[in-house]
């Protein structure tokens, strides 16, 4: 009937700018035994969260008691772009570099943008059903998300493990309302439609895809410039090109990314398209603070930041950087020194320095 409750959630949803809404039954993760392999593997590298949380994303009791249905949602944030080879400066119209961020990134900080609307939304349906509980997530929560939006008919998993869909490829972020009601559920997305095609496997600057549905996070560029809290291995940086932080290399080549755009759910911050790595070396912890507060690109924080920006100047071998990556090297931050000195090396062993 289109007066349910299923028909008017998934409306309320959409009013609420989620461009992918279905429902999904609540019970054991249909991935959750790969999941466990992946993490046996030792392919989430130095994010231990995700070994300590492991045994609560079997099921999605672990963040709601009696949940009994799952309001699975996507939120669109930008859409493919012709995009250089890793290693082809990104420049401005000006002649000067900058550094390349995640489209997701472009904005505020995701999580308490849907948080405000996913709670808002749980407030309506709690009120619709009195007695009814309801909690919004998104990915801090030990949901296996993608389990449970293939689950909701959204899309099914593709070789670079990211959830595609025919009209939105895969620019959304994906997002859970948790409910005790006993919802209708959507039909489970069956099979998959990349064929044959492994363009994104083929495209990885760093080789991260194990092969198809595998990633080595250890590899992956996100991880390297946003995970790892440590030094990145030499041997992967040439292949993180301009990318300061996160990557969409993999996406940007996918097919089903290069239909017609669509409307961005998640406001973008044109300040944080594309940055300056030399300006970014000036920064104290106090400016990049006040810079990037509230936004994804606070979560390396200042040493890990200013760790990806000498490592981009590096790739870039352009001369013109060396005073501030002379100066910057006297941070009294090992990580960052070590970035620095690594990429004056690089320069100057294509160009003199002129000191």
């Amino acid at each position: 009937m289109s007066d349910s409750i299923e028909a008017r959630l998934k409306t309320k949803a959409r009013e609420m700018g989620f461009t992918l809404v279905g429902i999904a039954r609540a019970s054991q993760a249909d991935g959750f035994d790969r999941y466990r392999e992946w993490l046996d593997r030792g392919y989430a590298g130095e994010m231990n969260y995700l070994h300590e949380h492991a045994e609560a994303r079997r099921h999605p009791d672990s963040i709601l008691d009696d949940v009994r249905s799952v309001l699975m949602v996507g939120l669109t944030y930008g859409e493919a772009s012709p995009t250089s080879p890793p290693n082809r400066p990104l420049q401005n119209e000006e002649g000067g570099l900058h550094a390349r961020v995640a489209k997701y990134a472009q904005a505020p900080d995701y999580h308490g943008f849907i948080w405000n609307k996913l709670n808002s939304l749980g407030e309506w349906l709690d009120r619709e059903i009195p007695g009814s509980r309801s909690r919004g997530v998104t990915d801090s929560a030990p949901l296996l998300e993608r389990d449970f939006a293939r689950r909701a008919g959204l899309g099914w998993f593709g070789k670079n493990t990211m959830l595609l869909n025919k009209q939105h490829g895969s620019f959304f972020l994906l997002a859970g309302l948790l409910t005790t009601l006993e919802l209708e559920p959507d039909a489970v997305h069956e099979g998959s439609h990349c064929g044959t095609c492994t363009a994104c496997l083929d495209a990885c600057p760093t080789n991260a895809f194990i092969g198809p549905g595998w990633l080595d996070a250890r590899r992956c560029i996100s991880y390297l410039t946003i995970e790892l809290k440590t030094s990145i291995p030499e041997e992967l940086r040439p292949g993180m090109g301009d990318w300061l932080f996160g990557c969409d290399v993999c996406q940007d080549v996918c097919p089903w990314n290069h239909g017609p755009g669509q409307p961005a759910g998640l406001p973008k911050r044109d300040d944080l398209v594309a940055l300056d790595p030399v300006e970014l070396l000036g920064l104290t912890p106090e400016e990049f603070r006040r810079r990037f507060k509230d936004t994804p690109l606070s979560r390396p924080k200042w040493r890990g930041l200013l760790r990806n920006a000498a490592i981009v100047l590096g790739n870039r071998r352009e001369s013109r950087a060396l005073p501030a990556l002379r100066e910057a090297s006297k941070w009294d931050d090992e990580l960052v020194r070590e970035a620095c000195e690594w990429a004056i090396a690089e320069i100057t062993s294509r160009h003199p320095d002129p000191k």
